[in-house]
């Protein structure tokens, strides 16, 4: 093999692994945003084959007009908690009025848990 032959492979080597890099960060650890979501929480579970993971799902109901007619409309907030802390904190909740502070990742990985959706702090409780 040549010496420039060499040099082309390791160039396109190294763009390979930094360009697998780049996307596994993008993909996987950059926070794409940040929220706030309030509703009744639902459940928080303790789950998973491998990888054991707090789930929890949050009910958020409102009011939605359409065609001169207004009517209930419920949405279902689905994220994973990384803090045993605040999973713990949060099993004590069921049924009530919670807003929990979120970030959004664009995939999600099985240690951390099975939704893009990483709840990383309580910010109150209403009885």
């Amino acid at each position: 093999m040549t010496p420039l032959r060499k040099k082309i492979i390791a160039t396109v080597s190294v763009i390979a692994v930094v360009a697998l890099a780049a996307f596994i960060y993008f993909r996987f650890y950059f926070v794409f945003g940040e929220g706030v979501k309030a509703g009744n929480l639902n459940f928080v579970v303790y789950k998973g084959y491998v990888f054991k993971t707090y789930e929890g799902k949050v009910i958020q109901a409102g009011f939605t007009g359409r065609n001169n007619t207004t009517s209930i409309q419920s949405y279902e907030f689905e994220f994973s908690i990384t803090d045993k802390d605040i999973a713990d904190s949060l099993m004590r909740c069921g049924g009530r009025e919670v807003e929990l502070h979120y970030k959004e990742y664009l995939g999600a990985l099985p240690w951390r848990g099975m939704q893009k959706y990483i709840v990383d702090d309580i910010i109150a409780v209403k009885e």
